[in-house]
């Protein structure tokens, strides 16, 4: 093993499979070590699967859960937005031409008794049966105006500053209810509270172009998921 290096990363979690893979395109000559027996650190694959239950001290498993080697379970699941930052990442460090990736079918909420999709096209938010005729033209009109605003282009903003006017403001302007704003808010934009409601328009904008972007760089779903687990994007750096 060469003595020299220009970085030693330490863990071959995520955020050190990037680190290590942005370097190496840069032409720098990298070290990567783990004192586990696995890759991935805190969002490892973990398989076989009695590696899974002894990590967490539980008993072997038994025949029930069939062979062990089927099995990849991930300690930290967590989907990635087709155009999002992280997949621009994979592909420039060229993780991304070692692994499969399966596009995960689509995005749904649970609501009076039954699952329905999120609609997040004018064609979806018209077909919806999460809401009622008018309000699925105001759900429409909401989409065309996050869609076509553009940060650079005041005529775009249509009279609304989404720099410094919040959230709610931007539903009230479009009489949004309280139903439309929670899937808006949770289901397209991600977020996990109401916080954002004020605070600026203009980072939920942000949140729901990524994700309607992201619909439209794979078809039915912005998810995209490693075929075998998370656990795999470290591994692919080393490939």
């Amino acid at each position: 093993m060469d003595e020299e290096y220009d970085a030693i990363v330490l863990g071959t979690g995520l955020k050190e499979c990037i680190l290590s893979g942005m370097l190496s395109v840069s032409g720098k000559k990298v070290l990567h070590v783990d004192r586990n027996k696995y890759y991935g650190g805190e969002s490892a694959s973990i398989c076989p699967l009695d590696e899974l239950f002894s990590k967490f001290g539980a008993p072997p498993p038994d025949e029930s859960y069939g062979r062990g080697r089927d099995w990849n379970v991930d300690l930290i699941p967590k989907f990635l937005m087709a155009n999002g930052q992280l997949v621009k990442l994979l592909i420039h460090t060229g993780v991304t031409r070692y692994l499969e990736f399966k596009s995960v079918e689509g995005s749904y909420v649970y609501k009076g008794g039954k699952i329905s999709k999120v609609p997040v096209d004018q064609k979806e938010a018209l077909a919806s049966d999460l809401m009622g005729m008018f309000e699925k033209r105001r759900f429409r009109n909401f989409l065309v105006y996050v869609q076509d605003y553009a940060e650079q282009d005041p005529r775009s903003w249509k009279e609304f500053d989404a720099q410094n006017q919040t959230m709610q403001e931007l539903y009230e302007k479009f009489g949004l209810d309280k139903n439309t704003q929670d899937f808006t808010g949770h289901a397209l934009a991600l977020y996990r509270d109401d916080d954002y409601l004020q605070t600026a328009a203009i980072t939920t904008i942000r949140r729901i172009k990524l994700y309607s972007d992201s619909l439209a760089r794979y078809g039915k779903s912005p998810y995209l998921y490693p075929m075998y687990g998370l656990g795999e994007l470290p591994q692919g750096g080393y490939m």
